[in-house]
């Protein structure tokens, strides 16, 4: 059996990489790159690091010393953790800029880090253009050229790796990287997260993915810290193999899962949806609906070994051997990780923030619906005030904002307590169940207090997937949606403004109707709906994270121009 390290004898995530190259034998793949032509890039531990350090001199070579910042803009590939590592070993500060970042925000973020130094991917539709984008005046360093193989290199010298080697170490308390959570505003905030930071992320990670040989299939940016944490940061250290999938076609996806015989996957409610419809999608045109439907409802009152045998064929689309999935970043349906664990595949909710990192979480052995599970030492967690406002505290926490000293006091107490902003309780068996966001709630003209989100969820377990929950008047509760079983991270450009004729229509909004009557039946008096409306768009203005950017839906609720409203107002 394999002995895995403990994050906390590490001084650095420098050492966590040594410490894996060490470890894990040369043939034996941590990281892997898969596109349209196939696997490239499989690279051991041993590998990366050397990849790593050789990037390290580059930069060095083209003049960035430790404290520097380095913006990275790139689709994940085994190159761009490279040059993540490269960065941390010279001291050179990491902002790592999302693919999806509108070009305003990008340049917003660049002035903010106040660099002349960008590392870019290239190659592939989804590669970042640096012009297109204004930041073509920035100095553009290539991943590619970065990690090259020195061989045939001139500039490179024959003690480049004596001259890393004498480079100071990086310690607990050094900064890794700024990560720009939204940059929705005017003013961009970034989190600033160091070694001690992530290094102690990596010891809850420890206890909600127990380590053993995972096999996982990344789909999240790597950009996020949702992916580098669980993913990358711990899995190099625990030997887990990697590959990125660089390939918009769901094909290309499902055929990664199989070669890889993936068995723990890293995703958002969101995606965890896609790939069930797509699966349910191959049941129906099979026609075999019902016969899934009736297997569900034994396969889950038996052990989870049984229902992976019993569904074995819908398994074996997924390489046969997945039996887990993490989740966090948005609300998950009941009724959808209910589907999976009927399969036989945990699901396994949690609850965080590039601000706190993992603030609660599920296990494998305790993962109900509807809640967000426990806290993990040497996470700290309280409910604050009247409203019970989320508060994380301990060594996971950053110390604040970047060159934003008024937002970080706002966000941060002077002991630590960072204020999430999301209320929450606890309940009777000692899990955190989340409300919704503290700026959000409605108070209703009699006091009484309404979370959308909570409006939003019913909606969601009933059908309607796409909504945003909003007060149009003093009172007056409105949902704004899109038609049921809208997916615009499935198939874009589908949606609000999909081509329908007059019974389709018709029809649609008949079904929005029934879905609202019965949401209604199953919400307290102050939270039913009095109206609805239907979003003209193919999705709802969404932030680089895919978050509802409610503002923009609110303001449009508030225009003058005349707008549909079909009243439900079902005994308010």
């Amino acid at each position: 059996m394999a002995e895995y390290p403990d994050p906390a004898t590490f001084d650095s995530l420098v050492d966590l990489l040594d410490d894996a190259a060490q470890r894990w034998p040369r043939e034996h793949h941590i990281l892997a790159l898969r596109t349209d032509a196939g696997l490239t890039d499989q690279w051991s531990a041993a590998e990366l690091r050397h990849r790593s350090r050789l990037a390290a001199w580059r930069l060095h070579a083209h003049g960035l010393r430790a404290g520097d910042r380095l913006l990275t803009w790139s689709p994940s590939t085994p190159r761009l953790p490279a040059v993540y590592w490269a960065a941390m070993r010279l001291g050179v500060i990491l902002v790592p800029l999302d693919l999806r970042m509108a070009p305003a925000v990008l340049r917003r973020i660049a002035d903010k880090a106040a660099t002349q130094w960008l590392a870019i991917g290239t190659g592939g539709q989804d590669a970042p253009d640096p012009v297109a984008a204004g930041l073509d005046s920035l100095t553009l360093l290539t991943l590619d050229e970065l990690t090259a193989d020195p061989v045939g290199d001139p500039f490179i010298p024959v003690d480049w790796e004596a001259q890393v080697d004498g480079w100071p170490r990086p310690g607990r308390g050094t900064l890794v990287e700024v990560i720009y959570t939204s940059g929705t505003t005017s003013a961009p905030k970034g989190v600033m997260l160091t070694h001690g930071n992530l290094l102690s992320t990596l010891e809850v990670c420890g206890v909600l993915l127990p380590p053993r040989p995972h096999r996982v299939v990344s789909l999240l940016p790597l950009s996020h810290l949702f992916e580098q944490a669980p993913v990358l940061f711990y899995g190099t250290m625990i030997g887990a193999q990697l590959v990125y999938v660089r390939s918009r076609n769901p094909r290309v996806i499902f055929e990664s899962l199989r070669e890889l015989q993936v068995t723990t996957m890293v995703v958002t409610p969101q995606l965890l949806e896609i790939f069930w419809t797509g699966i349910m999608r191959e049941v129906e045109r099979q026609g075999k609906a019902k016969t899934v439907a009736r297997a569900r409802s034994i396969a889950r009152r038996l052990p989870y070994r049984a229902r992976r045998l019993i569904f074995r064929s819908l398994h074996a689309q997924l390489g046969g051997r997945l039996t887990l999935f993490a989740v966090a970043g948005a609300y998950l349906p009941p009724d959808l990780q209910e589907a999976w664990e009927d399969i036989g595949v945990i699901v396994q909710q949690g609850y965080g923030s590039t601000e706190a990192g993992p603030a609660a979480a599920n296990t494998e052995a305790d993962h109900p619906t509807l809640c967000v599970g426990r806290t993990i030492p040497p996470v700290q967690l309280r409910l604050d005030g009247d409203d019970h406002e989320i508060l994380i505290a301990g060594p996971t926490v950053s110390q604040g904002y970047w060159q934003d000293a008024e937002a970080t006091a706002d966000a941060f107490t002077p002991d630590g307590w960072y204020h999430t902003g999301d209320i929450g309780r606890i309940d009777e068996h000692g899990r955190l169940v989340l409300s919704g966001r503290k700026k959000n709630i409605i108070v209703l003209p009699n006091g009484l207090n309404v979370f959308p989100e909570d409006i939003e969820n019913v909606l969601q377990d009933h059908g309607l997937n796409q909504a945003v929950v909003l007060e149009t008047a003093p009172g007056r509760i409105e949902a704004v949606v899109m038609p049921p079983g809208t997916m615009p991270l499935l198939a874009p450009g589908r949606g609000g403004q999909e081509a329908r004729d007059e019974a389709q229509d018709a029809a649609v909004r008949a079904e929005i109707e029934r879905i609202i009557r019965q949401a209604n039946r199953a919400l307290s008096s102050h939270q039913k709906l009095d109206g609805w409306r239907l979003w003209p768009e193919p999705d709802f203005p969404r932030t680089h994270t895919l978050k509802i950017q409610r503002d923009k839906v609110r303001d449009w609720a508030a225009a003058d121009v005349p707008l549909a409203v079909r009243e439900e107002r079902g005994g308010r």
